[in-house]
């Protein structure tokens, strides 16, 4: 086997869009910590939701990324209270003119109650969604010239602000495909497989030497890659893990066994 590296959202992904479970793709999971390959979780998610289920899975020998892509915590790294990335952006915040400021409404303004309320998530959950060491989500409650105001001024403090979803996120820069790049190098893996299931995946899964875009029958379908024309990049027949499973297997059979890439029967 080549040195390969395997990198994977979570929500949708790896994790079904309603349970929030991996159990369907434990068979894919058991067969590369049985190869010895990395798998790399790369989520939305804080350490402080990340790295417990990296533990669960059975990967604390390899790094993660959080935040999609303000950061990432080493391989073995529990996940901490340090924020000095996060203080120094929410300074950044500060520093706005009051009329910006007050358009914008962050996990920081509500807290783990206002976070819950918001995503609906338990407050255990919201607590740790809370625990934001590298980036800053929020909701923009101004108009479109205000908003631009307002990415205008945090760019003068080399601050990024991004549409993912429902939410405007703040960091200092970096995404997915950015430390998938950094982490691979680290690593020297020859080839790199990226999975995932919304936009915010899309330049991982085309920086990517081989791209899977698990079906998502749940929020808006993902538009047609590049990378899709050579066959470099495919989409599975199934959704969340069941479809995580069919690929990552069909993406070692195809070093292990020679079967080729862009012809898998449980791929679509």
């Amino acid at each position: 086997m080549p040195r390969i590296a395997v990198f994977s959202d979570l929500d949708g992904t790896l994790l079904d869009h309603s349970t929030y479970s991996w159990e369907p793709a434990r068979p894919a999971l058991e067969r590369l910590k049985a190869d010895g390959i990395m798998l790399v979780l790369a989520s939305s998610k804080t350490a402080a939701e990340l790295v417990p289920l990296r533990s669960e899975m059975g990967f604390d020998h390899c790094p993660c990324i959080v935040e999609n892509g303000a950061g990432i915590i080493a391989a073995g790294e529990e996940a901490g209270s340090e924020a000095i990335v996060h203080d120094a952006l929410m300074n950044a915040v500060s520093q706005m003119p009051e009329t910006l400021r007050q358009k914008f409404e962050s996990f920081s303004d509500w807290g783990a109650e206002g976070i819950a309320e918001h995503t609906g998530l338990p407050r255990d959950a919201a607590k740790a969604a809370g625990k934001r060491q590298f980036s800053e989500p929020g909701i923009w409650n101004g108009t479109n010239a205000e908003l631009e105001d307002f990415i205008a001024n945090l760019a003068e403090q080399e601050v990024h602000a991004r549409h993912g979803g429902r939410y405007l996120t703040l960091s200092f820069g970096a995404n997915k495909a950015d430390r998938m790049k950094e982490i691979a190098t680290s690593a020297d893996a020859e080839f790199t497989l990226a999975l995932g299931d919304a936009p915010n995946d899309i330049e991982m899964i085309e920086a990517a030497t081989h791209g899977v875009i698990i079906k998502n029958g749940h929020g808006n379908p993902m538009p047609t890659l590049q990378g899709e024309a050579d066959k470099r990049i495919i989409r599975t027949a199934k959704e969340g893990p069941s479809g995580w499973n069919d690929a990552v297997n069909h993406f070692l059979d195809h070093f292990e066994n020679g079967q080729n890439w862009h012809k898998g029967v449980e791929l679509g």
